[in-house]
């Protein structure tokens, strides 16, 4: 393969595994609802989810003699029509005493507005010092798909501006985050008083993409450039692995395509998250009660997923 075909391919392939890893922070939800332009129209979260053929997403359960822990993946932002729903997930989460997200406030609009003020701008470093002139022309079109131009991005930071312009085709795609797991999930949780807490913050998860390498925010804002339009069909692929309970298929459409392209974003949106909920699980298995564990699913796929770090660390998780 020529050198030139060569990065084309590993860019292709960092836009994938980056607008992905994005979609699975819980923060989306929030980010999508205030982008520019109102990309998401502001709708209520569905009153009813359309059943799943077969058993559904998977779920998977850690007991000792007075804990009960589910794990569920997610799916942030999902059409409407989306049939995942599981009567052995609503069992789960009906038994459930409280639940867990990664954020616990995954439609929270105001929360995230400060925090792209702070970690999303960099005047001093502009996406015109970074970007080719035919690079800058290519963004302005594609800044158009959200009503704004090159010039009104140009002060924003690439891991910003790759992430919009990464998720603005799922809207016409039908894809809206009031459609998503969590939003879907904290609503009933609510309605039951449940209390509902996150294993992070938005401050935490914001900050995770802000501190990835400037080289590794830049390729990922290139490839979204020459990919975007792309975004739905790679989302589609993960929704149907995801909704069928195809772990394997999560692992390969997900995990080892964000691993193959960008060890830096695998390690930082993944692994080391990964390993930090394992603690805060321990922790509860250390307690008492019925908790029901939400997260993205590729946290719960592959070699280094949160199933594997317990197991490592002698605890027992089940699929059900």
């Amino acid at each position: 393969m020529k050198l030139a075909s060569l990065l084309k391919s590993s860019a292709a392939r960092i836009g994938r595994s980056a607008a992905g890893a994005a979609l699975g922070l819980g923060l989306t939800v929030a980010f999508l609802a205030s982008a520019p332009a109102d990309a998401f129209a502001q709708t209520a979260a569905p009153a009813s989810v359309p059943q799943a053929e077969g058993d559904g997403p998977a779920l998977w359960v850690i007991r000792d003699a007075d804990s009960t822990l589910y794990l569920f993946g997610t799916v942030h932002v999902l059409r409407p029509t989306t049939a995942w729903g599981s009567p052995k997930v609503d069992a789960a989460f009906d038994a459930s005493q409280n639940v867990i997200f990664e954020i616990s406030n995954p439609d929270d609009q105001a929360a995230i507005q400060p925090l792209i003020a702070q970690y999303g701008v960099s005047p001093d470093r502009p996406l015109s010092s970074l970007l080719t002139a035919e690079e800058i022309a290519e963004l302005n079109e594609a800044a158009g798909s959200i009503g704004a131009t090159a010039a009104q991005l140009d002060p924003l930071r690439p891991w910003l501006v790759g992430l919009t312009l990464s998720v603005a085709p799922l809207a016409k795609a039908g894809y809206d985050p009031q459609s998503g797991v969590e939003i879907i999930l904290k609503a009933r949780a609510e309605a039951a008083g449940k209390p509902v807490t996150g294993f992070e913050t938005i401050d935490e998860q914001v900050r995770i993409l802000a501190t990835l390498s400037e080289d590794t925010q830049v390729a990922f804002l290139r490839a979204t450039l020459e990919s975007w339009e792309d975004a739905t069909t790679e989302l589609d692929a993960l929704v149907e692995a995801w909704a069928t309970g195809d772990v394997e298929g999560i692992e390969r459409l997900g995990v080892d395509e964000m691993r193959s392209a960008s060890e830096e974003i695998y390690q930082a949106l993944l692994v080391r998250r990964n390993a930090n909920w394992a603690d805060q699980i321990q922790a509860l298995l250390a307690g008492s009660g019925t908790t029901f564990i939400a997260v993205g699913s590729a946290h719960l796929a592959g070699d280094d997923s949160v199933q594997e770090i317990l197991e490592d660390r002698g605890v027992t998780v089940t699929r059900q």
